[in-house]
């Protein structure tokens, strides 16, 4: 695959070596963050919004560490990343259900209980999936939204389409 720097798309192996994907004995456990933060830029909001000290970076520029450990899934940090790079996954029910939650910027926000198109990282449909909690972040106004999808693409959809 080509190198996320010039596709403008990381992997999930390139995700995995940079320590951002927990154990398959963590994601059992319970919902936990997954970060897609891949370059270096000045941001440490994610530390600060962490209420669990999850998250933690030596300086401003440094990419986040996260403790998988301390990492509840709470969610908070998905609303305040300016990148967008934070999502929730919740793979520990029983069934072929998962659960992401994500951020999402465009209008028409979706609905609890709506149908929507589930995209992965390149933007190509994978699936449908349901809403199952939307709500805006009370500081940064964004909306994150929470669905219900193949416990097999939890790894894999990272935006959604509203179907009009």
């Amino acid at each position: 695959m080509t190198h996320f720097k010039e596709s403008g798309v990381v992997d999930l192996d390139t995700l995995a070596r940079m320590g951002y994907v927990p154990s398959e004995e963590r994601l059992r456990r319970g919902p936990v963050a997954i970060y897609e933060c891949v370059e270096e830029i000045p941001c440490n909001v994610c530390v600060f919004s962490c209420p669990f000290n999850a998250v933690t970076k030596n300086k401003i520029t440094d990419l986040p560490k996260i403790d998988f450990s301390k990492c509840t899934g709470c969610g908070v940090c998905v609303g305040r990343c300016p990148g967008l790079a934070i999502f929730v996954v919740d793979v520990s029910r029983e069934g072929d259900v998962g659960y992401v939650t994500l951020p999402h910027e465009l209008l028409p926000a979706p609905s609890k209980g709506s149908e929507v198109l589930l995209l992965d990282r390149e933007g190509r449909e994978v699936g449908r999936g349901t809403v199952t909690k939307v709500y805006r972040d009370k500081i940064t106004r964004s909306w994150v939204v929470t669905l219900s999808v193949p416990k097999d693409l939890v790894m894999v959809v990272r935006a959604i389409r509203v179907i009009k």
